[in-house]
């Protein structure tokens, strides 16, 4: 069930005065740290396929899954990261094939493989730390492939670079393409 972050914390059955919210701005408030900055790109990637619906479920096979079913992973990375850099991050995406849980059985698959229909690729792109922002949509691009090209063309690779992924010619997009860009690519 979705929070509102105006839940309280108790204590002896009474509320503490802290809020969820105070955890999550605390917690959540670094937007360039790794983990978060993949959460976040996952939730443009979902509202863009109008795919998220509930709450994010953590660790499933995929990503996002459509109301046309396509599953969908998404991958991000960004040239710029939230701890001191002495240049600039070298731009590389997770293609592992893994072994897919379930989480209503909570079991895993015998398989090891990528389970989603398509991989959308989400780069941070802005290089100047006083104006990066990831909630600023213009600041991202998006790299749509078919999962089937990867595993043709990848195999078991694990890692996968900007240059290597762009002579995949995938579909390249702003926010307000990657719909479509998703649609089609799963059409192929």
């Amino acid at each position: 069930m979705k929070k509102t972050g105006e839940e309280p914390f108790i204590i002896n059955n009474a509320d503490a005065g802290i809020k969820l919210l105070d955890f999550w701005q605390w917690n959540q408030s670094d937007l360039l740290n790794n983990a978060l900055r993949g959460k976040i790109a996952e939730f443009i990637v979902g509202k863009a396929l109008n795919a998220v619906e509930g709450v994010r479920l953590e660790w499933d096979a995929f990503d996002l899954i459509t109301a046309e079913g396509i599953k969908v992973e998404v991958k991000s990375a960004a040239y710029l990261q939230s701890w001191k850099q002495s240049r600039n991050s070298v731009i590389q995406f997770s293609i592992r094939p893994a072994l897919a849980w379930e989480a209503s059985t909570n079991t895993y698959a015998t398989e090891v493989k990528r389970n989603a229909d398509v991989y959308v690729f989400c780069l941070l792109k802005e290089l100047d730390r006083s104006a990066v922002n990831p909630l600023d949509l213009n600041q991202w691009k998006f790299f749509v492939l078919p999962t089937e090209q990867i595993n043709l063309e990848k195999g078991n690779q694990k890692m996968i670079g900007l240059n290597s992924l762009l002579k995949m010619n995938p579909a390249i997009t702003d926010f307000t393409g990657l719909k479509a860009a998703v649609l089609n690519c799963n059409a192929k």
